[in-house]
């Protein structure tokens, strides 16, 4: 093991904590263990949709909170690596599984560009989890579902408050 590995950098470090901070699914089965009985979208299709929100989220935070320079495209470079070698794995994996081929970074840009699209639509909203929100219960099947609604509200607010208090913890922000 060289230097490198044994000692990663500031930058390095962080990717690779909010890499597996993304990844967690902890608080997923969370909100789906209070996801009511009540909501009227598919539990499998928000089970599939949470994780790719908060992936996505954990990214867009890193645009939002971090000042431009070279800390912040290192940090969101080194970050949307590790997550495509953890999609092209995945994929893998899902395609020996289920016998199709499936690009699951390929769904994350997707869906990436839902939510900034949804968001650029409405600038002048002050919270972005009331745009969220809305657009994660119509990718999960169901744009009037207050329940999923917040689910991806909860989510969406979650992890951006989590990424930003780690950012200032660990001074980049």
């Amino acid at each position: 093991m060289d230097k490198q590995e044994k000692n990663p950098s500031k930058i390095e470090q962080a990717a690779s904590d909010l890499f597996n901070y993304a990844i967690d699914r902890e608080d997923v089965r969370w909100l789906l263990g209070h996801q009511p009985e009540e909501a009227e979208v598919k539990r499998a299709t928000v089970e599939y949709e949470l994780p790719i929100l908060k992936i996505i989220s954990v990214g867009w935070s890193l645009s939002y909170y971090l000042p431009d320079g070279p800390e912040k495209e290192e940090l969101s470079d080194l970050y949307w690596t590790a997550i495509n070698d953890f999609s092209k794995d995945l994929s893998t994996t899902t395609e020996m599984m289920i016998g199709q081929k499936i690009d699951y970074f390929e769904t994350l840009k997707e869906r990436l560009g839902i939510y900034v699209k949804a968001l650029e639509q409405q600038p002048e909203v002050q919270d972005p989890a009331t745009i969220i929100g809305p657009e994660f219960a119509r990718t999960c099947g169901n744009t009037d579902d207050i329940f999923t609604f917040m689910t991806g509200s909860k989510m969406f607010m979650a992890v951006i408050a989590r990424v930003k208090e780690y950012l200032e913890t660990i001074k980049l922000r």
